[in-house]
């Protein structure tokens, strides 16, 4: 592999995930417990051997480009490198204007390492890849450019650039985030549409050739999906690599892929970790999963003045204490507190939450550095709740950084 590149997108604001992006980029926004958005797509390239990866970074970086420090940095190792790359504004005074000009402000860099191929991918999407089997698709195709495609339901339509195929894998339709009406379907199957992941392998010389055609056009929004993929497609070598296809030991024949660009589906892709039979495992030997572990004590369990602890269905971060409290369907970060007599249901903490004696937490995504008072009860009373914090549309209840309730 050594003639690839990996160019990962990692500059997203994530408005739709406010106020967890108030702070910090969306690829920086923990998951997991233990975990940043920006680990899946690292992880699926370093699983596969592609060590050659500039991580472009933009809006509210800092915290992201401390993870990279901790978790990720490769040192003496000729021709490995895993390093952000900031806006730098080398081509005017703006910020990245689309995915396209990200890439193209980068040229530069591409031109250095002199790969026969760049892959661009996403850093938002939580899933498991194995990239060399798409690279392999894509040799075999003499494809100029290969995307990454996954059926989905024809509700979602509006969200992606929806795709059609030829019976060799030929794109030969796009459409960039149609109304669910003029979808174009999957033939055979009028509920379901074929979605570009945001994953695409290029040939060097197709990339850098296209992104300078495109730089020079005033009405272009220089974006991939909008600008690129349209001019590219009907010259006929653009191939859709199927992402069903993509198979890895030890992880079942349904693959996973899961869009977490709300708050919606930010908890619901948390609870899918907790069902008895987990459709994305945090487990997989064979396909580990990397990041940055700080240096606390083991989960503690202790029971406290008749209250028994209990917990079921969840997942426990390292550092948290837990005293005499039921704790159900959540997932808890790092250095998590919480006293006796507590309940906590269906709830994400994303580290260094301290929940005081006789809560009750129903449905709630509390961010980092929150305090919550003894007695506070949040999830029950979804308008009571909407007048102190954010609500999602499915009655998420979302406390920001740095809160303090009930105090």
């Amino acid at each position: 592999m050594a003639g690839i590149l990996a160019m990962i997108l990692a500059g997203g604001e994530g408005k739709r995930l406010h106020p967890l992006t108030e702070t910090r980029s969306k690829p920086a926004v923990p998951f997991g417990g233990s975990y940043r958005l920006l680990d899946f797509a690292l992880n699926n390239f370093v699983n596969a051997d592609i060590l050659k990866i500039y991580v472009l970074t933009q809006f509210k970086s800092q915290s992201l480009n401390i993870h990279l420090r901790q978790a990720w940095h490769l040192s003496g190792i000729t021709d490995r490198f895993i390093d952000p790359v900031p806006a730098q504004q080398r081509v005017g005074k703006r910020w990245y204007d689309g995915t396209a000009d990200a890439i193209y402000q980068n040229d530069k860099s591409i031109e250095s390492n002199e790969p026969d191929q760049v892959c661009i991918f996403g850093s938002d999407h939580i899933y498991k890849m194995d990239i060399r089997q798409m690279v392999d698709f894509h040799k075999r195709k003499e494809a100029d450019l290969t995307v990454a495609a996954i059926k989905v339901t024809k509700d979602q339509a509006y969200h992606f650039g929806i795709i059609e195929v030829d019976e060799n894998g030929c794109m030969i339709g796009f459409q960039e985030k149609p109304s669910v009406e003029e979808a174009k379907t999957i033939p055979g199957d009028p509920e379901h549409v074929l979605a570009s992941m945001g994953n695409y392998i290029f040939e060097t010389d197709t990339l850098l050739s296209e992104l300078r055609r495109d730089a020079d056009l005033e009405d272009s929004e220089h974006d991939f999906g909008k600008d690129i993929i349209p001019h590219l497609y009907p010259q006929g070598k653009v191939f859709v690599y199927n992402f069903n296809e993509n198979k890895i030991a030890g992880e079942p024949d349904a693959v996973y892929w899961r869009d977490v660009g709300t708050l919606d589906a930010y908890w619901e892709a948390h609870m899918d970790l907790l069902d008895d039979e987990a459709p994305f495992s945090l487990y997989n030997r064979k396909w580990p999963l990397h990041t940055y572990h700080p240096p606390l004590p083991p989960a503690t369990f202790k029971d406290s003045d008749g209250y028994k602890t209990k917990v079921s269905q969840s997942l426990l971060s390292a550092g948290c204490f837990i005293l005499g409290t039921v704790i159900e369907r959540s997932v808890l970060g790092f250095h998590s507190h919480i006293r006796s007599g507590s309940k906590i249901t269906e709830t994400v903490m994303l580290g260094s939450v301290k929940i005081g004696e006789g809560c009750r937490i129903t449905r709630a995504i509390i961010d980092k550095n929150v305090e919550i008072a003894p007695g506070t009860i949040i999830g029950e009373d979804i308008e009571q709740d909407r007048a102190r914090f954010t609500v999602s549309e499915n009655g998420i209840v979302v406390i920001a950084k740095n809160s303090k309730v009930g105090f």
